[in-house]
């Protein structure tokens, strides 16, 4: 838990208490812009009710401006989903950048250059763009801007007077987990929820515990970050946008396209723009931001640009649902890991999510989502699911009866359509796709799907999408033929 003096300090940085420095300094006419991005953040956070978790700085971020109910990732993949956030655009849009481990074409362009070009001091620390390799794709410059060691540094050289758009990317809570911090942090694997779609075990409870205290630690940094511009005066005229690159990484999380794997938190503050105190249920896309950046520091967006600026719901007054037309969200998967299945193949699929459904079109079913049980890397099985201690204690115990179900859920295959009604499965773990009373709807929801795929230009619908699958791996990772542990092959009844 957060010590109190901490607490204090950062409810003194937001109602302007943190000394006299703030009031004389001078501050740019625009906004200055922090983005500050999780690296496999899920929609956990104290602001929405996750119990055991503490995060004191997005809960009073979002306290203090607008907290999204409904905010999701292009894909649930980290190098689609921060190029999709970087341009804008649908992962389809971005060639090779579609796929992780990939490069982003310099013909795209990216907010953060856009910004430095009208102005703006641009730059970030940690992770922005990747993982990838931006020389193939004829990219010099970094897409979030100039790289540094610190943001005192950043600041450090930015020109005087210059308004600031900076990246502040994490890499918590990624894997590997350590379980000293949580220890240091006294979570308790008790306090913590364990979905249903996992083994309520220890094993489990105390990867979920290890995972909380990397989400705290990201908190405690933004919070620091804060700290520093409230230091220099600029709290006040900065917008702050905090959220996570796609859900957490566990089995039937990233890099699947059930809520768990690509819905995120969503927190803006924009002082006296932004009606403090508000949560939206608007279904938002975070190739939103993009064009909401640009439109707060007056740049007309690029027309390629097919996110919607976010800034009239930001400056409206009302809660709930603000603009009608935000009824729901497109999201799409390509390649996760690029050795998942042989010859490099992804796992491409669709879907559309509502208030009350999601939908899921699964291009190529006879593929496995969650990657091959026969052919591996030197390190995974299932390799589009990350490494860890819960995926490690499902794979061991594949052929326990009680375990059975779950595991075929994280890991066998998957039919072309699949449909969850949220009302009554709010972790999308029952596919009435193939029952009679959804048929209606599920005609409906793949109508509209394939409809505004083609509008968007989608490959998947238009034709051209086989480079998906051809794009180049960047990553030189050994690949050997290896048979599954016995568990898995009698759950999946794969013959010898």
């Amino acid at each position: 838990m957060p010590h109190a003096r901490y607490l204090a300090g950062l409810l003194a940085l937001f109602v302007g208490l943190a000394g006299p420095a703030i009031a004389q300094a001078q501050q740019p006419e625009r906004p200055n812009i922090v983005f500050a991005f999780a690296d496999d953040w899920g929609a956990h956070a104290g602001a929405y009710g996750t119990k055991g978790l503490d995060t004191p700085t997005f809960d009073r971020v979002a306290e203090d401006g607008v907290l999204f109910e409904h905010a999701f990732v292009a894909a649930p993949s980290c190098t689609p989903s921060r190029g999709a956030v970087l341009t804008g655009q649908h992962i389809w849009r971005l060639g090779p950048g579609a796929n992780l481990h990939s490069t982003l074409p310099a013909a795209l362009p990216v907010y953060p250059a856009l910004l430095e070009a009208a102005g703006y001091f641009a730059g970030h620390t940690g992770k922005g763009w990747g993982p990838g390799t931006l020389e193939p794709g004829g990219r010099s410059e970094r897409p979030a801007g100039t790289p540094f060691d610190s943001f005192d540094a950043f600041l450090a050289a930015r020109p005087d007077g210059a308004p600031f758009v900076f990246w502040f990317g994490s890499s918590d809570p990624h894997r590997p987990f350590d379980d000293s911090l949580r220890q240091a942090m006294r979570i308790d694997p008790a306090t913590v929820t364990v979905p249903p779609y996992l083994p309520d075990v220890p094993t489990v409870r105390r990867d979920i515990a290890n995972y909380y205290a990397e989400v705290q630690r990201f908190d405690r940094d933004v919070g620091a970050l804060l700290e520093r511009i409230a230091q220099a005066g600029e709290l006040d005229n900065t917008i702050v946008v905090i959220s996570g690159d796609h859900g957490w990484p566990f089995p039937r999380g990233k890099s699947h396209l059930y809520d768990a794997g690509s819905r995120v938190p969503l927190a803006i503050r924009w002082p006296d723009e932004a009606e403090a105190q508000r949560t939206v249920s608007d279904f938002v896309s975070l190739i939103d931001l993009a064009p909401t950046l640009l439109e707060a520091a007056g740049v007309e967006p690029p027309a390629q640009m097919q996110g919607r600026s976010l800034v009239g719901l930001l400056r409206s007054e009302r809660a709930g649902r603000v603009e009608e037309h935000r009824a729901h969200v497109i999201l799409a998967k390509e390649r996760h890991h690029g050795l998942s299945r042989p010859d490099s193949a992804g796992y491409p699929s669709r879907a559309i999510r509502t208030e009350q459904f999601l939908y899921i079109r699964n291009v190529k079913p006879e593929r496995w989502p969650a990657g091959s049980p026969r052919i591996s890397s030197s390190q995974w099985i299932f390799s589009d699911t990350d490494d860890g201690a819960a995926k490690r204690w499902m794979i061991d115990h594949a052929d326990d009866p009680l375990v059975r179900p779950l595991f075929l859920l994280s890991f066998g295959k998957r039919p072309a359509e699949e449909l969850y009604d949220l009302r009554t499965d709010p972790h999308q773990m029952h596919n009435v796709a193939g029952d009679p009373e959804y048929a209606m709807v599920r005609d409906h929801l793949a109508h509209t799907l394939e409809q505004e795929l083609r509008a968007l230009e989608d490959p998947r619908m238009i034709g051209g999408a086989e480079r998906f699958d051809d794009y180049p791996y960047y990553v030189g990772y050994g690949m050997e033929a290896v048979e599954p542990p016995a568990p898995v092959r009698r759950a999946l009844r794969l013959p010898r």
